[in-house]
């Protein structure tokens, strides 16, 4: 019983806008197949839910942890609370944390999918998807587990796009970035200066395409120069053709 939960990267990040506390977005997510943790459940006597190889993260805060609870509250299946006094989860860890990588909403993700198949969830996609942005907004991508897809709106909104996965380079430096501080910055200082004109027809162009042509990361990326200021950093890391994903702090590029 397991599943990988694989990295995505940002191809390109726009926001569009702010709404009820949160910023809306379009961006093309693509999933970085290479790069993945593993999820198992392993039959073990708990008496709590149990969660193995997130060290140094509260049980509380895991999101795993939050996707059992939301799972549990939303379906009330007794299988599942059952489920898990009897089995642990144990995460072989690889993608880096606070790295713009998706990593927590992907675990998360796997987790849902995993255990709606083990347990037998009489649950579609589409609601498990819905379940899963209460607790991300990168888990519906996740979810439904397109190799590249538009998102939009708060991230419920999940396209597929018709494209095979780059193959990708990815460079996280030894740096943290704080999503919710990016955020804000970004709402205190760039929001008030968008244009959707500036990237209208993106969603429409192949992902090999928009690299080609679109050479500079903060225009790729809206939340780049607030990751800058938020992250001074950052700055040291740089390198010339490489783009940043979400909130930071990964770098990537197609590889040479």
């Amino acid at each position: 019983m397991k599943i990988t939960a694989p990295a995505k990267v940002n191809i390109f990040l726009k926001i569009t806008g702010h709404k009820d506390g949160y910023h809306t977005l379009l961006s093309r997510f693509m999933q970085v197949s290479d790069l993945y943790d593993t999820i198992r459940f392993v039959p073990c006597e708990c008496e709590t839910f149990t969660i193995e190889g997130c060290e140094g993260v509260p049980r509380e805060s895991n999101t795993i942890y939050k996707a059992w609870k939301t799972l549990n509250e939303a379906t009330g299946d007794l299988d599942l609370l059952e489920f898990f006094y009897h089995h642990k989860v144990v995460v072989e860890k690889r993608i880096p944390s606070q790295a713009g990588l998706g990593g927590g909403s992907s675990d998360a993700a796997a987790f849902m999918r995993l255990a709606r198949e083990v347990c037998d969830l009489r649950i579609t996609t589409e609601r498990l998807a819905e379940i899963g942005s209460r607790i991300g907004a990168d888990i519906p991508f996740f979810v439904h587990d397109y190799p590249s897809a538009n998102v939009s709106g708060f991230g419920e909104i999940v396209e597929p796009f018709d494209e095979e996965p780059l193959p990708l380079e990815i460079f996280t430096p030894p740096v943290a970035c704080d999503t919710t501080q990016v955020y804000r910055i970004f709402k205190e200082r760039f929001l008030a200066t968008i244009d959707p004109r500036s990237f209208r027809g993106w969603e429409r162009v192949p992902s090999v395409e928009l690299l080609e042509r679109v050479t500079d990361p903060e225009t790729l990326n809206d939340l780049y120069p607030a990751a800058l200021l938020a992250c001074p950093k950052l700055q040291e890391y740089a390198r010339p053709d490489w783009f940043f994903s979400g909130s930071g702090s990964s770098f990537f590029r197609m590889r040479k």
